[in-house]
């Protein structure tokens, strides 16, 4: 599943990102969790750091046995690759909000709270704890990738 490409905007390349281009860019995300699809599907990427490819961490895939292999939990949060790097967590969060547009309300939103990697830090455990609250009220199950 692609990144649709009509709401990606431009936005001057900056140094830190000029290695982004033309890398593989995948995201792993909890596809159950309605907080985790709303926030990919608004998250932006800047039209210059390539496409996002969106993977469900429910369904099986190369990403989620690669991830499983590395002991890369997905019930403990999102993982982002870029290139041959995974980032996982607060880190992918912080990764991907560099990558994203300043377009729309929400996105100037993630940029403010998760530009600076210690508030992602800090932010994350509150994020990943609201998930799981959320995941036992509409009864949704773990993801479980290491114990598959």
């Amino acid at each position: 599943m692609s990144q649709p490409s009509d709401h990606q905007e431009s936005v001057d390349s900056r140094p830190e990102h000029d290695e982004v281009k033309s890398r593989r860019l995948r995201l792993v995300y909890d596809g159950d969790c309605p907080m985790c699809r709303r926030y990919v599907r608004w998250q932006r990427i800047r039209r210059d750091v390539g496409e996002l490819e969106l993977i469900d961490g429910r369904q099986e895939s190369e990403a989620r046995r690669e991830l499983s292999a590395k002991g890369i939990d997905l019930d403990q949060g999102f993982a982002l690759q870029i290139g041959e790097r995974w980032y996982h967590g607060s880190e992918a969060l912080h990764r991907l909000t560099l990558l994203g547009t300043r377009s729309g309300v929400f996105n100037r939103l993630m940029y403010r709270l998760f530009a600076s990697r210690g508030r992602a830090a800090r932010l994350y455990p509150w994020l990943k704890a609201c998930r799981n609250a959320l995941l036992r009220l509409c009864r949704i199950p773990p993801i479980d990738n290491l114990r598959r």
